[in-house]
């Protein structure tokens, strides 16, 4: 993949990482959107969360990848058009906070945004 986003403090361009994971998680959930979608993911987590395209890319590569698509496939069945069904994806999975139970299963302290939680949760399993 060969597309750029562009770190916000800097305007420089950022290569994004191309999917490692085409069969499942979000590439595979997207289906058809895949290729639009996977780009405008990237840029918009990356900004949501401030992590680096790398650990962005180990997100979506994961299972709550899979989970996030789905939300943002949630948001085009209800008639939003993929860029804007990525920003409510976003905005939803920013808004929900992390429990008591998911506190417990990961480790992640309560009350920080989920998809901050799930996007730095990737890149230090993938770095293990």
């Amino acid at each position: 993949m060969n597309a750029n986003i562009y770190a916000s403090a800097t305007s420089t361009p950022v290569q994004i990482p191309a999917t490692r994971n085409e069969s499942w998680g979000f590439w595979g959930t997207m289906g058809e959107h895949a290729k639009a979608a996977w780009p405008l993911a990237m840029a918009a987590i990356s900004e949501a969360t401030d992590e680096e395209p790398e650990v962005v890319r180990a997100f979506l590569d994961s299972r709550h990848g899979r989970h996030f698509a789905d939300t943002v496939l949630t948001w085009m069945h209800c008639g939003e058009p993929l860029e804007d069904a990525l920003e409510c994806a976003t905005d939803d999975w920013m808004d929900y906070r992390i429990g008591g139970h998911t506190r417990r299963k990961y480790g992640i302290p309560h009350d920080v945004a989920y998809l901050t939680a799930f996007v730095v949760q990737a890149g230090i399993d993938e770095a293990e």
